[in-house]
């Protein structure tokens, strides 16, 4: 897991893409993510791109030996695909030279502007998919002060299972209900029991909540019963996604015993498009630590590296916009705010490295949910759960609305950011649906 830092972080460079140098930029040439799109209106064929600017960089229509590396060529056809499985089980080796060439190609002077050009389109006038095929999708807890909130809530003399601090914790999620931003989601119905009932009914949820996650796209993958080392699992990882994890509370707190989420977590979960690579993350690694009074990890979970830079310092904020905002044509409302390298308590190499100590075997394209990423603050709740104290204090919007869970109409939306000084920002642009009704 040594540094990775080259001339493509350089926070001096501009790009000829001219939206690209703005200050405010989610993809300065310094980012460069990945995504599937096609023309807006379902024109063409869907095809890899990279966000450049307000722009799309058109994998598929560059000549594929401009680069002239016989690696660069090889990736280059990989990342045009109708899916990135194929790219991403390629590794690091030909991401980061696809990476080295397109920042290259797309700096002020390049001589390859003139054949770029030709390759970009507005994104407005594209529409995006999943960017990849995904197999299996995994959903980690890795916030402790979600945990714990969580737990007060259903389990107030025992808050915090012990085996927390010890094992990250997840569940097996359901990949084909996986969206992408824009597609709205509707209400889910199914079983709940009344205070009081003796009997459960069946009928639409009344308790939609969001969860503040980040998704994490794996690479290569590993054979089955054979591990990933924390040592290596930072090669397993491509790049993340802002991830919302929409959960249904009632359903959730009548099924949920004794084997966990079932029908409250599986009806959608919703992504960003764009795969922001773990390259261009590079600048914003940051030290993974323990309070002194926690357990430290056990010797398969721990390495000089991860505790070096195991950790990412991300910003994450989620904003509500209800139907009559939208029609007096209002702003979202900003509700929570987090910060991702001081809210989870496992890291992404861990969460790999667990992932596979039994001999699982992950697969390219495979998605890992971080868990809600909530901080230790007042008003860094990752779910409405939390910032209603499980429905016992509305959250009050600008215009006096008030909410407890979603209505339906109700959009939420996501949006990350990295930033540092004397290093370019860059963001993950924003992860949106709405609720439709049941």
């Amino acid at each position: 897991m040594s540094s990775r830092l080259d001339d493509t972080h350089d926070p001096s460079l501009k790009s000829w893409v001219a939206s690209a140098n703005t200050p405010t930029a989610e993809f300065p040439i310094q980012n460069l993510p990945h995504g599937v799109f096609r023309e807006r209106g379902g024109r063409g064929v869907w095809r890899g791109g990279v966000a450049i600017g307000d722009r799309v960089l058109d994998l598929a229509a560059i000549p594929p030996d401009i680069f002239e590396a016989p690696t660069v060529t090889v990736a280059l056809r990989a990342a045009s695909a109708s899916t990135l499985n194929g790219y991403l089980a390629l590794g690091r080796r030909y991401w980061s030279a696809l990476r080295q060439a397109l920042s290259l190609g797309l700096r002020e002077g390049s001589k390859h502007q003139a054949v770029l050009t030709k390759a970009l389109l507005g994104q407005h006038d594209v529409e995006m998919r999943l960017p990849t095929a995904v197999g299996d999708y995994t959903d980690f807890y890795t916030s402790i002060h979600h945990a714990t909130n969580v737990g007060k809530l259903f389990r107030p003399d025992n808050p915090l299972l012990p085996n927390y601090r010890w094992v990250p914790i997840g569940y097996h999620g359901r990949s084909s209900s996986l969206a992408v931003s824009g597609e709205s989601i509707r209400r889910p119905q199914g079983q709940t029991l009344a205070p009081g009932a003796e009997a459960p009914t069946v009928g639409p949820s009344k308790r939609i909540d969001h969860e503040l996650e980040l998704g994490l796209f794996i690479g290569p993958g590993n054979e089955r019963g054979a591990p990933v080392s924390i040592e290596n699992a930072d090669d397993q990882m491509f790049g993340l996604c802002l991830l919302n994890d929409w959960s249904a509370r009632d359903l959730q707190a009548w099924e949920y015993q004794p084997l966990g989420p079932f029908l409250a977590k599986s009806f959608a979960t919703t992504i960003s498009p764009w795969i922001v690579t773990m390259d261009a993350l590079e600048p914003f690694r940051a030290p993974f630590e323990r309070d002194a009074g926690e357990p430290q990890p056990l010797p398969y979970l721990d390495s000089p590296e991860n505790r070096e830079r195991g950790a990412i310092d991300l910003k994450l904020e989620v904003y509500l916009l209800t139907k009559s905002m939208r029609d007096q044509g209002k702003d979202p409302a900003r509700i929570s705010t987090a910060n991702f390298a001081k809210s989870a308590y496992w890291t992404l190499a861990q969460l790999v490295t667990h992932h596979t100590v039994n001999g699982c075997n992950l697969q390219p394209g495979d998605l890992l949910g971080t868990g809600t990423q909530s901080g230790s603050a007042p008003g860094e709740e990752g779910s409405l759960l939390e910032l209603t104290r499980g429905g016992k204090e509305p959250i009050e919007l600008p215009g006096g609305e008030k909410r407890i869970f979603l209505e339906d109409g109700d959009t939420i939306i996501f949006k990350g950011w990295c930033e540092r000084p004397g290093v370019a920002r860059i963001g993950f642009g924003e992860v949106a649906a709405t609720i439709l009704p049941a």
